[in-house]
């Protein structure tokens, strides 16, 4: 089986070096296709198979993952229209805000194969995202091809194309909240009196403990912070400070906001999209 990525930017690029690393596929058995000679470059160098024509890729693969920025979804959809084959193709899409109806819309005058509509995160390179999934059209054979193929490169959710806006959120831009919160822990172990570089270690290695002890345990997270908590003790003042600066409300006011504008510039894509059309 071969696989073709259009797209060679962080999340594209991302995806490629997870697919080397986990070994689903021989490097020989990639195709990333980018119009940047420069980016490319890249991953010729790792023994992938390399070209700036979209088509070429297609012609090759069994798997064609489209990863490009939302404005250029359409354009690179009808590029490859001609190419897909419903027999054979396998078609995932990686792109926030793009449903399936646009996409089904762009190859109306072709055929759809097997669609999936994909949100990694970029530890997907470390073999580590959270991946939501969206079948359409596809068959409980082919959704556990794929659904097999993101297994590992990290841990997966089969959803519906509703819900995939909340898991880009909490899941895909959640991963830079959490980063958030590791730099400002670290800032706060400076100003503790630790170095940069060691309140960074310390504080991954905290982080890393934390979840290793909720995947191990299955514990919720209050039931285990319960465990390091003792009346009239330092690390419920510290938590209770937190909450009174807002420490929860502003975690699930940034992830409602985030999802509230996507909804809002979704639906004003949408629009255009339908004036588009009906040019």
């Amino acid at each position: 089986m071969k696989i073709a990525v259009i797209g060679a930017g962080a999340m594209g690029g991302a995806t490629v070096e997870g697919l080397i690393q986990s070994q689903t596929f021989k490097p020989e058995d990639i195709t990333v296709s980018d119009p940047s000679e420069e980016v490319i470059s890249k991953f010729a160098k790792m023994g992938v198979n390399t070209t700036t024509v979209n088509s070429e890729g297609v012609a090759t693969a069994d798997i064609v993952c489209v990863v490009v920025k939302p404005w250029l979804v359409e354009e690179v959809i009808k590029g490859i229209a001609p190419s897909l084959d419903l027999t054979r193709h396998k078609l995932i899409v990686i792109a926030a805000g793009i449903s399936s109806d646009q996409i089904k819309g762009w190859l109306k005058d072709y055929v759809c194969p097997p669609l999936f509509l994909v949100i990694p995160n970029i530890a997907i390179a470390q073999l580590e995202s959270m991946t939501f999934i969206v079948p359409v059209g596809a068959s409980a054979e082919d959704t556990r091809l794929i659904r097999g193929l993101f297994d590992r490169m990290g841990k997966t959710q089969i959803t519906d194309e509703q819900h995939l806006p909340a898991g880009t959120t909490l899941a895909s831009s959640g991963i830079a909240y959490a980063m958030r919160y590791i730099r400002a822990a670290a800032e706060g172990g400076v100003e503790l009196g630790f170095k940069a570089t060691d309140a960074n270690r310390i504080v991954m290695q905290t982080i890393k403990g934390a979840l290793t002890l909720l995947e191990t345990t299955g514990l919720h997270p209050e039931a285990a912070i319960d465990l390091v908590t003792t009346p009239s003790g330092v690390t419920i003042r510290g938590l209770n400070e937190m909450e009174h600066a807002g420490f929860t409300s502003a975690v699930i006011r940034g992830l409602k906001a985030e999802l509230n504008w996507k909804e809002m510039e979704y639906k004003k894509f949408i629009s255009l999209w339908m004036k588009h059309l009906n040019k």
